[in-house]
């Protein structure tokens, strides 16, 4: 199974609750590469990249968190970055 990237907006209470930071080293743990960040109308968006099951590895993670809530998330492909390596919080 390849490399994929999504493009992923998070919706609920997902901002002010350590959301972005439990992403980061859920992604570093799952071998996820990408970055994430707070939008202005509340939702978080990101995008992570790296073997399918992975990435569902890290939104599971999310889940279960019970500072957390995620009421929608919205997945789209969008085309890999070549050696990209690492994650982050983008401001």
């Amino acid at each position: 199974m390849g490399i994929k990237r999504e493009h992923v907006v998070f919706t609920g209470r997902v901002q002010g609750v350590g959301f972005r930071y439990k992403t980061v080293r859920l992604a570093r743990h799952y071998g996820v590469s990408g970055w994430i960040r707070n939008c202005s109308d509340g939702t978080v968006e990101a995008q992570l990249q790296g073997r399918e099951e992975s990435l569902d590895m890290v939104i599971q993670g999310l889940n279960q968190d019970s500072y957390i809530r995620i009421e929608w998330i919205t997945r789209n492909p969008i085309e890999t970055v070549m050696d990209e390596r690492g994650f982050s919080v983008r401001y």
